[in-house]
């Protein structure tokens, strides 16, 4: 891809808009011979294959498997090897918690610990509810360690999100949390000499979580994940003259779009009024990211038939989504989710893009294997941006 300083001098301001919707943890492999994509009825994914031109795309690189912030940058158009970025900032900015350079933000999983061992790393996707009387109870217990201020907040299901705000706070940390089940909890480690203070913090605020915890039936621990402090990254209103708007329902997403200048309208917590925000308020921007994560959840629990009823259930909103009057509209992801592995995969995930400036293919059925033979063929994610700001018209002639 471009450099981003190159970009930001071949960028200008059109009134043309473009629609990024990412279906997240679209792709998936076989089971019985389908993928998720291949067993769902969805007529106006098909018609738009149809109408567009279309491939896969590969996140980071062949065969390294993305998280959901490395795939979403490359999405909007960043180097996800230049621009790290830790999960707990996405989910402190996505619940719109403001960070300074004091903060160390982790994201957090209420889990099942049974003699010793985690035996359910969601803790059965409590309701939220839930989540929030058990952050409560949590906050009124611990409030400092060792000078540092703690402030836990809630977020959807079995996620919440812890701050740690004091002097000398490395993010520099590896994760407590196993990752699989069946294994014993994880000690954060620093990774290096700086960040050696904040692991002891937060060892000990695990320690004294699961003791405050341990009557519950449930949710009796926690994993701790994706500890970092803000990073500097140029947002896309500078690299791109974008006035932009995220569309989203979950947390980390919209703290991903937060973190690149996006707008975050409140779209509620449903598809219904995250359909309904965008016909309200879609207008007010030229460039739209849509949010799709029920996709992904059903993959992560191995629920295949699950996530085919997830296809089915976003191809119903798709003709009303795209009927905000887009001059370009792309469809993708930021990662495959197969059910069959029950995880995020290395695999490249579907895109399909509709622009009166693009010829399209031969391919009518929007699936992996159908994508293979599209025009597009794989690509970076990282240079889909640049594919879309041209087709908008947006984008200067490079050089003489």
């Amino acid at each position: 891809m471009f450099p981003e300083n190159t970009m930001m001098g071949l960028s200008e301001k059109t009134p043309s808009r473009i629609c990024m919707i990412v279906v997240d943890g679209l792709g998936g492999i076989p089971v019985k011979g389908k993928t998720e994509l291949e067993a769902a009825v969805c007529p106006n994914l098909d018609a738009f294959a149809k109408d567009s031109v279309c491939g896969r795309n590969v996140p980071v690189a062949l065969g390294i498997t993305p998280g959901s912030g490395p795939g979403h940058l490359a999405l909007f158009g960043y180097n996800p090897m230049t621009y790290q970025i830790g999960r707990g900032v996405l989910e402190a900015l996505g619940i719109g918690r403001e960070m300074t350079e004091f903060d160390m933000a982790s994201r957090a999983n209420f889990a099942t610990l049974k003699n010793g061992l985690i035996v359910d790393r969601r803790a059965g996707r409590i309701p939220t509810e839930e989540n929030e009387r058990l952050v409560k109870k949590l906050s009124e217990q611990i409030e400092e360690i060792d000078d540092v201020k703690v402030k836990i907040f809630p977020g959807k299901e079995h996620r919440f999100v812890v701050m740690f705000t004091g002097e000398n706070l490395s993010g520099d940390l590896s994760d407590a949390d196993p990752q699989k089940e069946g294994m014993p909890p994880l000690e954060c480690k620093s990774n290096s000499e700086s960040g050696s203070r904040a692991a002891r913090i937060v060892n000990a605020f695990i320690t004294k979580l699961t003791e405050t915890l341990k009557d519950e039936p449930v949710a009796n621990t926690a994993l701790m994940r994706g500890f970092a402090s803000l990073p500097d990254i140029p947002k896309m209103s500078e690299l791109y003259k974008l006035k932009c708007g995220a569309f989203a329902t979950y947390p980390m997403y919209k703290g991903l779009a937060s973190l690149v200048g996006m707008e975050i309208v409140d779209c509620g917590a449903t598809p219904e009024s995250q359909l309904k925000s965008l016909k309200k308020q879609g207008g007010n921007y030229d460039f739209i990211y849509y949010h799709y994560k029920y996709t992904d959840s059903r993959g992560e629990d191995r629920d295949f038939e699950g996530k085919v009823k997830a296809i089915e259930a976003f191809d119903k909103l798709l003709p009303e989504i795209i009927s905000q009057n887009f001059d370009v509209v792309c469809i993708t992801a930021d990662h495959s989710t197969p059910a069959k592995m029950g995880a995020h995969s290395w695999h490249p995930s579907p895109i399909a893009i509709k622009s009166k400036y693009e010829m399209t293919d031969d391919v009518s059925v929007f699936s992996e294997r159908a994508f293979e033979s599209g025009a597009l063929g794989r690509i970076w994610s990282a240079d889909i941006m640049p594919i879309l700001m041209a087709n908008a018209l947006k984008l200067k002639k490079f050089g003489a």
